[in-house]
C-alpha cells in the first residue's frame, strides 16, 4: 500500500504540480524560451545557438556539437592544447574570420570567434566579436553601421546580476531583428 501511495504521489501528483507551477510562473522558460514571430513561426530558442551563413548575418561561434549546433550531440570537441587537429582548425578559423570580415592578416581575433563553447550550443558572442563583424553586415544589408550598432545595443544581454560574466550578444534575436528591418 505504501508503494502504491508513493507511486501516485511521486510519479503522478508531484510531476503534475511542478509542471502546473512552471506553466503559471515561468511559461516562457518552461517551454524552451522559444522565439516566435507574430505569425506563430518558431525561429529557435534563446538558449541554443544556430549556424548562420552569408555576409548579411552575424556569425555565431563555432560548434563542436554534432554537425553544428545539434542539441542531441551537445558537447565540446575534447581536443586539448597539444592537439595538432585543434591547432590546425584554429589557424584555419582565424584566417577565415579575418578574410570574411576584411581584417588585416595580423589583426587580433576574439577567442569566441574561433573556439567552440563547452556545450557547443552557446547562442552568445562577445561584444568585440560582434563589433568586428558590424562593417561586413552593415555593408551587405545596405545599412549604416550606426543603425546596426543600435540593433546590437538592443540585443545585448548584460552580465548576470550585473557582475557575473561578460555582456554578450545573442545572435538569433539580432539576426532576426536585422531581417525584420531590411524586409520593410
Amino acid at each position: 500500500m505504501v508503494t502504491l501511495v508513493f507511486a501516485v504521489v511521486c510519479c503522478g501528483l508531484y510531476p503534475l504540480a511542478v509542471f502546473g507551477l512552471s506553466q503559471v510562473l515561468f511559461r516562457d522558460k518552461a517551454n524552451g524560451s522559444l522565439i516566435v514571430d507574430k505569425d506563430g513561426t518558431i525561429h529557435g530558442s534563446r538558449l541554443l545557438g544556430q549556424q548562420f551563413t552569408g555576409g548579411k548575418y552575424f556569425q555565431s561561434r563555432p560548434s563542436a556539437a554534432g554537425n553544428g549546433y545539434d542539441a542531441t550531440s551537445s558537447g565540446g570537441s575534447n581536443l586539448g592544447p597539444t592537439s595538432q587537429k585543434l591547432n590546425d582548425a584554429l589557424v584555419q578559423r582565424i584566417a577565415d574570420y579575418r578574410t570574411q570580415n576584411g581584417l588585416a592578416t595580423n589583426a587580433s581575433v576574439p577567442a569566441d570567434a574561433v573556439t567552440a563553447s563547452g556545450s557547443g550550443l552557446d547562442p552568445h558572442i562577445s561584444l568585440r566579436n560582434v563589433e568586428l563583424q558590424t562593417p561586413r553586415v552593415a555593408k551587405a544589408r545596405g545599412l549604416s553601421e550606426d543603425k546596426v550598432r543600435e540593433l546590437i545595443r538592443a540585443n545585448t544581454d548584460t552580465a548576470d546580476l550585473g557582475l557575473l560574466g561578460e555582456p554578450g550578444v545573442n545572435i538569433l534575436p539580432l539576426n532576426l531583428a536585422l531581417d525584420a528591418l531590411t524586409a520593410k
